[in-house]
């Protein structure tokens, strides 16, 4: 009996393990996408992946046709510079793909405006590598049932 017990726990063990490795090689995506942001004060990166397939992506910035300058001449962000979740959420809605049950890798907690799109989305899973300044975002998502995780990479 104790050997079966170890082995399932081994097996445990070694699935929580290649969660954790594809949980960072997903955020580590995350952080190369946000560099393709044109934000000077805040790059932030997005990739919803379903079933181990990414499904989408987004970085903050501003809509399609628009200069890509988000910040005004006194630093202060545009009001119209779309999140990196926005992004990667609208970007999915265009296609023939589904964010249903998908997990969403973002470099910075969701702000509560780009949380209520998450849930509305039917995302179930939020994994994030920093929080943002306010956390608003993430007792909304948890209050909706959303798994929310801060990534220790």
């Amino acid at each position: 009996m104790e050997d079966t017990e170890k082995n399932t726990q081994s097996k445990i063990d070694d699935l929580q393990s290649k969660g954790y490795r594809l949980d960072c090689r997903y955020m580590r995506m995350a952080l190369i996408w946000s560099e393709n942001s044109y934000c000077e004060r805040r790059k932030v990166g997005a990739l919803l992946v379903k079933n181990n397939r990414i499904i989408s992506d987004g970085y903050n910035g501003t809509p399609s046709g628009f200069e890509n300058i988000c910040e005004d001449a006194n630093n202060r962000t545009k009001p119209y510079v779309l999140h990196a979740e926005a992004n990667a959420i609208t970007k999915v809605a265009r296609s023939s793909n589904s964010s249903e049950g998908a997990t969403l890798y973002v470099t910075s907690s969701p702000c509560i405006e780009c949380a209520k799109l998450i849930i509305q989305a039917g995302i179930t899973r939020v994994v994030f590598a920093e929080y943002y300044r306010d956390t608003e975002g993430i007792e909304l998502l948890k209050r909706a049932g959303i798994v929310t995780e801060l990534l220790d990479m």
